[in-house]
């Protein structure tokens, strides 16, 4: 890419370099406007949280474990030349979630769930991530080196969180309800995960392209056994199926991230 600015006009060379740079910038804004919109599904939650000004059983870790993945990615393409469409969906998703966590501590149903989420918040978002961001600054030279330690880190835990919604198939097909497996969470999963590869294909970016591709294929999965149990008969729905929707969406991302069951991911943290 970088030689579209050394070559701009060196015939059918510079007309490819121009067209891959454009098509790579579309799929990246595409990718941008469906993280986005998964970053902002959990809205009716927290309304719904604010208005009760209780937490009930909702658990924070997806949001915190979420929060951190944000952050790592945020970092990498901040750091990564031409990352700026990685750096932009990111930042929005730790602004997100950082306010979701805020409104779980101020609206915490006890004190020991509210000290809960603060070690969580303590520990993964601000010691994990500043002890990446101080030995990637500090104790490694050399920017390629530096890249591929934050993708390697960020990679890793988009692969775990991508992974996670494999609960809910397994409670799909055990129960043969796709109640807590909602379509439109389980589409997007698989739509955000497949432009992302694309994107890191077209940008040569494996740390990007691996995780959101096993992410669109675990997604194609998804899809599929909801296609094999959607006609089966589903149970009247409780406040914990939304949060089994937030987090099949929450690992989406992508970077953002997620999204599987809330109480299956809380278990893993």
């Amino acid at each position: 890419m970088h030689l579209f600015f050394i070559l701009p006009s060196t015939g059918f060379l510079g007309w490819q370099l121009r067209a891959m740079n454009s098509t790579l910038f579309i799929i990246g804004v595409i990718g941008n406007i469906i993280s986005v919109l998964v970053f902002v599904s959990p809205i009716p939650t927290f309304w719904r949280i604010v208005r009760s000004r209780s937490t009930e059983d909702f658990e924070a870790a997806p949001y915190v474990l979420t929060l951190l993945n944000t952050l790592l990615w945020l970092y990498y393409g901040l750091t990564k030349p031409d990352g700026l469409l990685i750096a932009t969906v990111n930042g929005f998703g730790a602004v997100m979630e950082t306010i979701y966590i805020a409104l779980f501590l101020i609206y915490a149903v006890d004190n020991a769930k509210r000290v809960k989420t603060a070690k969580l918040v303590a520990v993964l978002d601000i010691g994990f991530f500043g002890v990446v961001f101080a030995a990637t600054t500090f104790a490694i030279g050399g920017l390629d080196m530096k890249i591929m330690v934050i993708g390697l880190i960020c990679a890793c835990l988009s692969v775990f969180m991508y992974g996670s919604p494999l609960t809910a198939v397994r409670t799909v097909i055990a129960s043969r309800s796709v109640e807590y497996m909602p379509f439109f969470l389980s589409f997007f999963l698989f739509l955000n995960g497949g432009v992302w590869a694309t994107y890191a294909i077209l940008d040569k970016d494996v740390f990007l392209g691996v995780p959101n591709g096993i992410g669109c294929f675990l997604g194609g999965i998804q899809l599929v056994i909801y296609a094999i149990y959607r006609n089966s008969k589903v149970g009247s729905q409780s406040h914990d199926s939304d949060e089994a929707a937030y987090d099949a969406s929450a690992s989406l991302l992508s970077s953002e991230a997620g999204r599987h069951g809330q109480n299956d991911v809380s278990a893993r943290v």
